[in-house]
């Protein structure tokens, strides 16, 4: 279904189950509603929860800012390190709204909200900016922003700041999977023509390779969120991967050190991403959380 939100129309898939607590899912940077592992919406499901994804503004089915064109990362990173002002067609906050809107066109009074990635640093702002909308919040593999963080290893850096724009699908599939292969968890890989499969799939969904560089300007100007995060109030679970490459644990460290009270959970062998066997060892713990904060 696609639901009016903040001005644009977000693409949204809604287990149904009204009488259940719902859980709203925010996926990261230019993923869609489809990159939540199955395990996980099953996992939620058979404890009780109303289940709610979406795709971001300017990733999948949503409403997407061509008319801004393609972001130069580059300069723009080089702006940011100046502290100079970045040109941008909309902000974290703004996504923050949106999922937010998501809510208010489901009529959800109340949600838990799980980000990962990008998706934790919205979730962040909409328990800063709406905490009565907020049952808990869970921040994902993700950041609390703080300039002093270490960032991605280099060549994660190199392949997310040059993607190619107009590849042909099956050189875009071999793109994504290379990217995935640098960040996934050391201890546990995927099945590669799984991987691909999906990707296959995902990317005959929707393909915006410039919406992913438009987003990645959002997350670079956002620079105030970690000085925000003292002022939530929500019950917090920060989950992190011990060798993630991406967003290294330092960064979950810090946003679960800012936010009072908020509970860490260190995953041994995890990456930047969710492989199922791993999925296994955290779902418990997780919806222990949850229903910890019904």
């Amino acid at each position: 279904m696609r639901i009016q939100s903040n001005g644009i129309a977000l693409e949204v898939e809604d287990s149904g189950q009204r009488d259940r607590p719902a859980v709203l899912l925010i996926m990261g940077l230019g993923m869609q509603l489809t990159a939540w592992p199955t395990p996980l919406l099953q996992g939620l499901d058979r404890a009780g929860y109303r289940v709610i994804r979406f795709d971001n503004r300017d990733a999948g089915l949503s409403t997407g800012f061509d008319e801004w064109g393609v972001p130069n990362l580059l300069w723009n990173g080089l702006k940011h390190r100046l502290g100079w002002t970045l040109r941008k067609p909309y902000s974290l906050q703004d996504m923050a709204r949106d999922a937010l809107g998501v809510l208010d066109g489901l009529q959800i009074t109340r949600a838990h909200v799980i980000g990962a990635s990008m998706g934790g640093m919205i979730a962040q702002r909409m328990a800063w900016t709406a905490p009565e909308r907020v049952i808990s919040l869970v921040s994902w593999m993700s950041s609390s922003g703080a300039p002093d963080l270490p960032g991605p290893q280099p060549q994660v850096l190199k392949a997310m700041a040059t993607p190619s724009l107009n590849p042909g699908l099956e050189q875009a599939i071999l793109n994504m999977q290379r990217l995935l292969n640098m960040i996934a968890s050391p201890t546990e890989r995927e099945d590669p023509s799984v991987v691909g499969e999906r990707l296959r799939q995902a990317v005959q969904r929707a393909y915006r390779p410039t919406g992913v560089l438009r987003q990645t300007l959002a997350v670079m100007s956002d620079t105030d969120r970690y000085e925000l995060l003292a002022d939530i109030t929500r019950p917090t679970l920060v989950i992190h991967g011990r060798e993630d490459p991406l967003l290294p644990l330092p960064c979950g460290e810090d946003t679960a050190r800012r936010i009072p009270g908020a509970r860490l959970q260190v995953i041994d062998g995890m990456g930047h991403d969710i492989p199922p066997g791993l999925l296994q060892q955290l779902l418990p713990p997780l919806i222990q959380f949850l229903h910890e904060h019904a």
